[in-house]
């Protein structure tokens, strides 16, 4: 980099290649970039485990003849089975722009508009148990009943039914036992023997959380059995918020196994707490699958316990701005505790309880949320339609996402908020998307901290087409192997084909846990596929041989050892220290703690004292390098020699890191002497 280019303050790190050879060569650790069952998208996602990438992500798409799982799905299975502690998920989909998340409003007993809500005679000839018809009899019975709101648990509501001396109701009173806030559509069924009714009648209906008993609008005679009539609804309490995005997060339209629902239980008005249970969208009130549970969640934001503050409040929205890349901004206050859900428009109860533990403010009791369950809707974003898999996705058809649609994500990850060492695009690859990946490249070159895990061909890739693929690429920061693998998917248990890069970050990690990351990923100690069953094609040596020439590394079989990765150039062309993977994840390592340490010296005094207390750190952590292995020897100059008046005039401070990059026995040379019998071996 020109020191004449630099304008505005920052950390500039320059690498001089003085390696190159005379013809003859913490955040998280991955990211995944690709298509899953759900999700938030094109939102970059941490996940610490397979359990919460599958919580967040979902694990298979089901087609309602068969289920099928996705690259990123093994490759994540792949990387925490093989030791990585974190991974950067990002979702991609057909038309981002459509997709939006589901919401459930929850409400509660305080008064807001009005609504229609239908009643209906669910019976309308049965006789009520002990009703008297008998002429001259006046009967007032009093009977518990079972009605519900549609799409909702069952309520327990109370009968009054009042005959007159013909032995016709005159009063009919219902009384739900616990409130509910009603929508639009909704129907109170129960039963009653309505025709038993007639003349002028007095029918009743109060509900709890209604302030006054509505007036039917249709009146129950004879054999009707529908009364209609305008009833209040709550307030919302708070909206809930799926960060899955898509319509198949709608469980009030169709509930499944990938999408939630939300039940509210606990709620007292008198301390205004609430539970808030997180479960399935395909389970039942009897067979619950609870997926996160909230307790004791209040409205009050000065609260510890405040909703916002125990599930979360922020989401992550995509900003396109014109002429620029693509970035993530977080709205919201509070960081998510959910893997599910965050909560917005919360109607807050500012210090619901005085001193004396009372409420302070009688209105705030009817804010409390009701108990009951919700599903959500509003989600908006087509699911996969004719999605291909495995060996079969074709060059428009990635598991439903065409290759354009990885390119704003590509873009996104260029944000240095987001860390990580290596990154893959499992389904692309560059003979058929070569457009779409050099945007990953490009990305590699301009970010300098980590290597792109990149696929030249798709399952019949050919080793001379591969090779002439990857000859078209000059790029340290990237690599590549051959050929495709076969492996158990952890979703469905069928064995399928991936493409290589969907295992090699899974060998990344597990280097890095058994050694460091300046050994090479490779060979039988730290190059198994352990979770592989079987390659595309076998590799003769001459196979490897000619790949490993044209910068690929060779994915082959070893009896008794299993699969084994057994290559690690990286794609550049030249050979030099940096057309190896150790070397280059070597120099992603140190400058990515330089890059930390230098950020603590930039707006000091330029002195030699800040110089030394940088040359401080910096010297034992590189000594520390060396002591592992990383390094043959080093030496750092950072003194009045290259810090110039002149330099220090123009804001500037110089540092000259000289490296000598441990390299890796790949060749082994083993001469066999055959001698003569009697002859002396040499000393």
């Amino acid at each position: 980099m020109s020191t004449s280019n630099i304008s505005s303050p920052g950390i500039y790190i320059n690498e001089i290649d003085q390696s190159f050879l005379a013809e003859s060569i913490i955040q998280v650790g991955a990211a995944l970039v690709g298509a899953t069952a759900r999700g938030p998208v094109e939102v970059p996602t941490v996940v610490t485990s397979y359990s919460e990438y599958t919580a967040r992500f979902g694990e298979l798409y089901d087609t309602g003849s068969d289920s099928y799982s996705f690259f990123n799905n093994s490759a994540a299975y792949s990387y925490f089975t093989n030791g990585g502690d974190a991974l950067l998920i990002t979702r991609v989909v057909n038309n981002a722009s459509s997709y939006n998340s589901a919401v459930a409003e929850i409400t509660n007993g305080a008064q807001g508009g009005t609504t229609t809500v239908t009643v209906l005679n669910q019976y309308s000839n049965a006789l009520l148990d002990g009703a008297s018809t008998t002429t001259g009899f006046t009967s007032n019975l009093t009977e518990t009943v079972t009605g519900y709101v549609s799409g909702s648990p069952e309520v327990s509501v109370t009968a009054d039914f009042i005959t007159d001396n013909t032995g016709k109701l005159t009063t009919f009173t219902i009384t739900s036992a616990g409130t509910y806030g009603y929508s639009t559509g909704d129907q109170l069924i129960f039963s009653t023997e309505s025709n038993a009714i007639g003349g002028t009648n007095n029918v009743v209906f109060t509900l709890a959380g209604v302030a006054s008993s509505p007036t039917p609008t249709t009146e129950v005679n004879g054999s009707d059995d529908i009364i209609s009539y305008t009833v209040a609804t709550g307030n919302i309490a708070f909206k809930v918020n799926t960060f899955a995005e898509g319509e198949d997060q709608n469980s009030s339209t169709a509930s499944t196994k990938n999408n939630i629902k939300v039940e509210i239980k606990n709620a007292n008005s008198s301390s205004g707490t609430f539970t808030v249970e997180v479960r399935r969208g395909d389970d039942s009130n009897e067979n619950k699958v609870t997926l996160e549970q909230f307790y004791n969640c209040n409205l009050d934001p000065y609260d510890d316990n405040y909703i916002g503050k125990l599930i979360g409040t922020q989401y992550g929205v995509k900003v396109s701005p014109a002429g620029e890349d693509p970035y993530v901004q977080i709205e919201g206050e509070y960081p998510n505790k959910s893997k599910y859900i965050y909560i917005t428009e919360i109607n807050n109860t500012p210090n619901f309880s005085d001193v004396d533990g009372n409420v302070s403010n009688p209105a705030y009791e009817l804010k409390i949320p009701t108990n009951g369950v919700t599903s959500f809707s509003g989600g908006a974003g087509a699911p996969l339609a004719n999605a291909t898999f495995g060996k079969n996705i074709t060059t428009g058809n990635i598991q439903g996402v065409a290759p354009a649609d990885y390119v704003d994500a590509f873009k996104i990850l260029k944000d240095p908020k987001y860390q990580y060492t290596s990154l893959a695009a499992p389904g692309l690859n560059y003979n058929n998307h070569g457009t779409q990946l050099d945007e990953l490249l490009d990305g590699a070159k301009a970010r300098q901290n980590f290597l792109a895990i990149v696929d030249m061909g798709g399952y019949d890739a050919l080793i001379g087409n591969t090779i002439a693929e990857a000859a078209t690429i000059n790029n340290s920061y990237a690599a590549a192997y051959y050929p495709w693998l076969l492996a158990t998917e952890p979703g469905t248990g069928k064995a399928v084909w991936s493409p290589p890069s969907t295992f090699v970050p899974g060998v990344f990690a597990f280097n890095d846990k058994v050694g460091e990351p300046w050994f090479a990923p490779a060979g039988l100690n730290r190059g198994a596929l352990p979770t592989v069953l079987n390659t595309a094609r076998s590799l003769t040596k001459a196979n490897r041989d000619t790949l490993y020439d044209g910068k690929i590394n060779p994915i082959t079989a070893f009896p008794g050892s299993g699969i084994v990765v057994f290559g690690q150039k990286t794609l550049q062309s030249k050979a030099s220290a940096l057309d190896r993977i150790n070397v280059r994840r070597l120099l992603i390592t140190i400058k990515q703690f330089l890059d930390q340490q230098a950020g603590n010296v930039v707006f000091e005094a330029n002195t030699v004292a800040t110089r030394n207390n940088f040359l401080a750190i910096v010297n034992p952590y590189l000594e520390s390098v060396q002591q592992r292995q990383g390094l043959y020897a080093f030496k750092v100059i950072m003194d009045e020699s290259i810090n110039t008046p002149s330099v220090i005039d123009r804001n500037q401070l110089v540092g000259q890191f000289y490296l000598q990059p441990t390299r890796t026995a790949e060749f082994i040379i083993l001469n066999f002497n055959i001698q003569p019998t009697g002859a002396s071996f040499p000393d």
